[in-house]
């Protein structure tokens, strides 16, 4: 329902002394050089991390100007961002694609589009990431294809698939299929690329959404490990013992650093020795080589404000020193957002102004020129064994559950409790944030001009797309995709590794859409737990009033207030939604709540239920379009006395277009105090208020 901005709720108890024992004295001094050496030593520059920006829009060929303008720039390597329908195995012309094409990301439907994407850049001289889970092998042979039409060595591919479904059951909700057949997908593309494609990593631990979803430093760190060692269970019995090491050291990471910059520092050192720990203890690795922690870092995006959005500039580049200042802890590469990501899209200059950040951190500063600056540090030792403490007690309850694939749903309530008592004491203003819950009075940002601040993506795409679509279906040669699909799904059925059958399917011109389907029909499709059916926590405090009030209204309806929260389309950010749910159950409501990832038609046939006010959760982009539809299906089922509210990311020229079509409010992240939005629906409900209007 609404997008609450995720602020890190975990940090430093107390307050540290920088006393040092005998011990960490005779330590440090043992790592100074002699003054003679260090008079005369010239300090060396570590190699900088790669540095990226999190993009692509519209289409393939927008998305590809936009990837050669930064390369231009000084990018030195390629974050890709799909679109919904592509992260969940639609096609563009798809009912549940409606509104959603090119929003968030490149629409890529068939090799045609993936080349287009990256059109006159070399493949096999290129760094890409690509941020795609669910259709990770899909992605990958269309890739793999566009690199062979361009006559690259497909064993000199450097890169990353995020590869990561745990997560997305979790926190991002792009899943398909079901937990074991996904896993079984994301061993078939590690193993592929490891006999194949030996450069590439193959699969990206994602806790960046975990984060998001309000995780404790301690879950974030259980949560990514235990969907590692799922992986590595998997994939060691595919290949001979002695090549298991060099399979570990493939394995890379992706992480999130919030603003408690001292904690998420510290946490980047206990994943390096966690990490290291798991691959000797468990899996003995003995080759340190192989034991090395690698990951890449987005900062928390979802940390940023609608308020005062020039603010985020700084928690930003805070942010971006938790991955950065520590040496033995540092990331691999680096993507930053830009400063108006809560008011939607960023424009080309906001990300210039982001990478420039990333360039003068990494070039202009010392920052490279020094062994670890934490070293030794006794406070950045005492958090570091504190995290690593409660990360082990959280892995051993994972394990004891039979690992991440049998703990999901453990794992997903553990999120969405931690996620309210984060909105909790943003609310009660325990957890301070500039501009939102203190200090909010505010001049007008010169930032945000005529535009709002923000790109917008023409409507016209999406046509545009569904005709490209259309004509490359009528163009290809049917006989040899229906060939290449009979070929994937025996493959699929026989539990034989997908990746030469759906790389034969990418040359054929097989789609997006047709190849997930065939995952689909093999393997069956997924609902992730929502986290939040079980009983009223009454952990949140000044609830009284509200639930007294839900007590009358619902005696004046003859029945419980019924609130219905629908998430229509494709967005899976699911964290605002399963908070608005969590709280109203709080209140005492009646909730209807299924999840993601629901058709208009569906979420209106519910309402048919007895629901009394409808809330929708969107967070693409495609607010207008879906709200358009149900709106008009509410209508037609003669639903015109059920109030329809609305919450994502949604500038304030589009919340003036969707109140004047009749939704009753409108709320944006600025909106952070639940408790005004329950009244808000106790009154919408009430019978004696829509009397009185």
């Amino acid at each position: 329902m609404l997008r609450l901005h995720s602020l890190h709720c975990g940090g430093l108890t107390g307050s540290y002394c920088f006393e040092y024992s005998s011990q960490n004295a005779i330590r440090l001094l043992e790592r100074i050089p002699p003054l003679e050496a260090r008079m005369t030593e010239t300090p060396s520059r570590d190699k900088p991390w790669l540095i990226r920006t999190y993009a692509g829009h519209s289409t393939a060929e927008k998305s590809n100007a936009l990837y050669r303008s930064n390369l231009a720039k000084g990018q030195t390597g390629l974050s890709v961002a799909f679109d919904l329908p592509t992260q969940t195995g639609y096609d563009s012309d798809h009912i549940l694609a409606r509104g959603e094409v090119g929003k968030v990301g490149v629409p890529v439907c068939h090799l045609g589009d993936m080349r287009a994407l990256f059109q006159d850049i070399p493949l096999e001289q290129m760094n890409t990431s690509m941020t795609i889970n669910a259709t990770a092998p899909w992605l990958l042979s269309l890739y793999i294809a566009v690199a062979e039409e361009q006559g690259a060595d497909i064993t000199k591919l450097n890169g990353t698939v995020q590869n990561d479904l745990i997560k997305e059951y979790l926190s991002r909700g792009t899943y398909i299929c079901p937990p074991k057949p996904s896993l079984k997908m994301i061993g078939d593309v590690a193993e592929y690329c490891y006999h194949h494609v030996p450069k590439w990593n193959p699969m990206n631990v994602c806790s960046y959404h975990l984060q998001e979803a309000g995780a404790t430093p301690e879950q974030e760190l259980a949560f990514a490990l235990a969907t590692a060692v799922a992986v590595l269970d998997e994939l060691k019995p595919r290949v001979a013992a002695e090549d298991f090491p060099a399979l570990c050291g493939r394995i890379s990471f992706f992480v999130n650093a919030g603003i408690r910059f001292v904690t998420e520092l510290c946490k980047m050192r206990a994943f390096v020795d966690l990490w290291d720990e798991i691959l000797l203890e468990r899996y003995g690795v003995e080759e340190a080589r192989f034991r090395r922690f690698r990951y890449g870092v987005q900062v928390n995006s979802l940390g940023l404000t609608e308020q005062q959005p020039e603010n985020n500039v700084y928690r930003i580049l805070i942010e971006a020193l938790a991955v950065t200042l520590s040496k033995n802890a540092r990331a691999r590469a680096v993507q930053l957002p830009a400063w108006n990501e809560a008011l939607g899209l960023p424009r080309p200059w906001d990300q210039q102004w982001s990478m420039r950040m990333q360039q003068i951190l990494a070039y202009e500063t010392d920052l490279l020129e020094f062994d670890d600056l934490f070293d030794g540090n006794p406070a950045v030792d005492r958090k570091v064994m504190a995290l690593k403490e409660g990360a082990r007690a959280e892995l051993a309850n994972i394990d004891g559950m039979g690992g991440a694939i049998g703990a999901i749903d453990y794992m997903k309530g553990r999120l969405v409790d931690s996620n309210a008592d984060r909105v909790n004491k943003v609310e009660r203003g325990e957890t301070v944030v500039v501009g939102v819950n203190r200090w909010t009075e505010s001049e007008r940002s010169p930032l945000v001009g005529e535009d709002g601040g923000i790109m917008t993506v023409d409507p016209g795409v999406e046509a545009d797309q569904v005709s490209r679509l259309t004509a490359w279906k009528a163009e290809r040669d049917n006989a040899a995709v229906a060939e290449a699909l009979t070929a994937l799904r025996a493959a699929a059925a026989a539990g034989e590794n997908v990746m030469p059958a759906s790389i034969a399917c990418a040359k054929a011109g097989v789609t997006t859409g047709e190849w997930a389907g065939e995952m689909r029909a093999a393997h069956g499709e997924y609902r992730g737990p929502t986290g939040v059916s079980r009983s009223v926590s009454n952990k949140t405090e000044g609830l009284e009033d509200i639930r007294e009030a839900v007590d009358a209204v619902s005696d004046r309806l003859g029945r419980r207030l019924r609130f219905l929260v629908g998430k229509p389309g494709l967005d899976g950010h699911s964290n605002g939604a399963e908070q608005i749910a969590f709280r109203a159950r709080d209140c005492g409501m009646e909730i209807d709540y299924e999840g993601i990832r629901l058709t208009p038609e569906q979420i209106v046939e519910a309402a048919k239920d007895g629901a009394h006010v409808v809330g929708l959760s969107i967070l693409s982009g495609s607010h207008i379009p879906l709200v358009e539809d149900v709106l008009a299906r509410m209508r037609e089922a003669g639903l015109t006395e059920v109030s329809l509210i609305v919450g994502g990311i949604i500038p304030e020229e589009d919340a003036r277009r969707l109140l004047a079509m009749g939704v009753a409010r409108v709320y944006t992240p600025k909106d952070f105090e639940l408790n005004t939005i329950m009244r808000d629906i106790v009154t919408l409900a009430d019978p004696k208020s829509v009397a009185a209007e």
